[in-house]
C-alpha cells in the first residue's frame, strides 16, 4: 500500500512539473520557427526548419540590446549591494548583543508589509530630489537594501557557532576579516539563495524601471518587451525570440548558484 502511495505521489508531481514546464519549452522550441509554422494548423511541436534568424532579428532590432545590458546592469548592481549590506547586518544583528538589536531587527521586519505601491511616490520623490530619473542608480535605488535578505542571513547566521568565532578573536582576527574570511564561506548557501532571488526579482521588476525612466534607451528588458510586442503585434515568432533572451540570463544565475544551496547539508555538523 505504501508503494502504490509513494507512486501515486511520483506521478503527480511529474504531471505537475510538466505542466509547469511545458509552456517555457514551447516558447524556447516557437522562438526557433518560422512565421508559416507558427501559424499552420495543426499546430506542431518541434520546429521542422530550425534556425536562428528570429534572435538575429531581434538583437538587431532597435534598442533591445541596449535594454539587455541595461537589464544586466542594474541586476548585478542591486544583486552585490543585496548580498554584501544583507550580510553585514545580519551578521551584527545575529552576533553582537547591543542594546535595542531586537526593536531594530523587528523594525526591518516590519518594512516588508507596506505594499510597494505605497513606496512609489517617496521613492519618485527621492530620485528627482538627487537627480537619478532616468539613471541606472535611479533604477535600482529601491532593491539596494533587502529586509528579506537582511532576515534571511541574520537567521541562518545564528545557526554559526560562538565558539568558532571567539576563537578567532582570541587568534587576533578584527571582526571584518572574521566576517569576510569565517562567517563569509559558512553562509555562502544562504548568500547563493539571496542572489538568485534578488536577481530574479530585480530582472522581472516592471514597475519601477517603467516609472523612473523617460528615455527609450534606458529601459530595462521587462520594460522594452512591453513595448517590442506593441511593436510586432502578431508575429509572434520575434515575440517568442525576445522572450527566450529575457529568461537566459536568469537560467544562468540559478544553474552557477544552485550547487551552493545544496551545500548548505554540509554545514549540518557545525550547526548548534
Amino acid at each position: 500500500m505504501r508503494k502504490i502511495l509513494n507512486l501515486l505521489i511520483y506521478v503527480i508531481l511529474i504531471a505537475v512539473g510538466i505542466l509547469m514546464v511545458f509552456p517555457f519549452i514551447w516558447m524556447l522550441l516557437s522562438a526557433f520557427k518560422t512565421p508559416e509554422e507558427i501559424q499552420s494548423l495543426p499546430l506542431t511541436f518541434l520546429p521542422q526548419k530550425p534556425g536562428l534568424n528570429n534572435f538575429r532579428y531581434v538583437l538587431s532590432q532597435g534598442l533591445f540590446l541596449r535594454w539587455y545590458i541595461n537589464s544586466l546592469i542594474v541586476a548585478l548592481v542591486v544583486t552585490t549591494s543585496v548580498a554584501l549590506f544583507a550580510s553585514l547586518a545580519g551578521y551584527a544583528l545575529a552576533k553582537f548583543r547591543f542594546a535595542g538589536s531586537k526593536l531594530i531587527f523587528i523594525g526591518i521586519l516590519s518594512t516588508m508589509m507596506v505594499p510597494l505601491q505605497m513606496l512609489i511616490i517617496p521613492w519618485y520623490i527621492a530620485c528627482v530630489k538627487l537627480s537619478l530619473v532616468d539613471t541606472y542608480l535611479g533604477i535600482a535605488f529601491p532593491g539596494l537594501t533587502s529586509a528579506f535578505g537582511v532576515f534571511l542571513m541574520r537567521q541562518f547566521m545564528l545557526t554559526l557557532p560562538d565558539d568558532l568565532l571567539d576563537a578567532a578573536r582570541i587568534d587576533g582576527a578584527s571582526e571584518l576579516r572574521i566576517f569576510f574570511s569565517v562567517v563569509i564561506p559558512l553562509v555562502k548557501p544562504a548568500l547563493a539563495a539571496l542572489a538568485i532571488f534578488t536577481f530574479i526579482s530585480n530582472w522581472d521588476a516592471f514597475l519601477w524601471p517603467l516609472i523612473i525612466t523617460s528615455s527609450p534607451k534606458m529601459r530595462t528588458l521587462p520594460v522594452g518587451l512591453q513595448f517590442f510586442a506593441d511593436q510586432f503585434g502578431v508575429q509572434f515568432h520575434y515575440i517568442m525570440a525576445a522572450s527566450a533572451l529575457v529568461v537566459l540570463p536568469v537560467l544562468f544565475v540559478f544553474l552557477i548558484l544552485q550547487r551552493q544551496i545544496i551545500r548548505g547539508v554540509t554545514l549540518s555538523g557545525l550547526k548548534v
